[in-house]
């Protein structure tokens, strides 16, 4: 079967051993593309469109999971999302999460005799993906909500007040008061009715101590207080964008949340 792959590796030398392995056990898979970190990754997916993904979980500037998260929100509508096999050290509660998911995944250092089980269910895998039988995208959103759980052991404590510092002034901001979170560099930006504040924490820290219910991710660096949504309207393309009650900031929900207003 031919098909096509693209490495994410920030180890050289672990990138060149996966890739001759790959030839070896699968002549017909040609890798386009290796990636040296994660931001990489996702340019160089959405540039050659490879029909798998072997991403390394732990790579500088960017994970692959949230590599996987990229690609699947900036994938072309009408190209098949790739099948995604996920590279790392041994982590129990990873390692679960992709279990139930139902998404691959190899060990290092990859061993040849469990690297070519990978190959033949990625082979299955994009036989059921022509044959329309599988969905990627469903399995992401598993693999996305079982990391986000936050792993095994007790749950955060659910924030009620954030502190967003301003020159030398602190600001004691209800979390039921704000309307949206948003990464931005560095920061995530604090959206009320009133007024935004800056906080310097990452939106993946911010998620677990924030009540699902009440909050819901809509993008990957967009999370909305459900009961501030006045709307979600869908364009031509089949597009989701929501309207905030008493705010005039409009959110673009990607298809890995479009589920979410699944009644629309």
């Amino acid at each position: 079967m031919k098909a096509t792959a693209l490495i994410a590796e920030d180890e050289p030398l672990l990138a060149q051993s996966l890739q001759a392995e790959l030839h070896r056990l699968w002549p017909d898979l040609s890798v386009v593309a290796v990636a040296p970190n994660g931001v990489q990754a996702a340019q160089l997916a959405l540039q050659h469109h490879p029909d798998i993904l072997f991403l390394d979980v732990r790579m500088p500037g960017r994970t692959g999971i949230d590599a996987a998260q990229e690609i699947a929100e900036d994938w072309p509508d009408g190209v098949p999302l790739p099948l995604v096999v996920f590279v790392t050290a041994y982590d129990e509660y990873a390692l679960r999460a992709f279990d139930l998911a139902a998404v691959d995944y190899v060990l290092k250092p990859v061993r040849a005799d469990r690297l070519a089980v990978t190959c033949s269910r990625l082979k299955d895998g994009l036989a059921q993906r022509h044959a329309g039988t599988s969905d990627p995208l469903a399995q992401l959103r598993q693999l996305l909500a079982g990391v986000g759980s936050g792993g095994p052991g007790a749950a955060p404590p659910r924030l009620t007040v954030l502190q967003a510092s301003a020159g030398a002034t602190i600001h004691l901001v209800r979390v039921d008061d704000v309307l949206y979170f948003e990464a931005a560099d560095k920061y995530v930006r604090v959206v009320t009715a009133e007024r935004e504040h800056l906080i310097r924490t990452a939106l993946r820290e911010l998620l677990p101590q924030l009540d699902p219910q009440q909050f819901w991710q809509v993008h990957r660096g967009t999370v909305v207080r459900a009961d501030a949504i006045a709307s979600a309207t869908r364009d031509e393309s089949g597009k989701l964008t929501l309207a905030l009650r008493g705010h005039p900031d409009r959110l673009p929900v990607s298809r890995l949340y479009a589920q979410l207003f699944k009644g629309m």
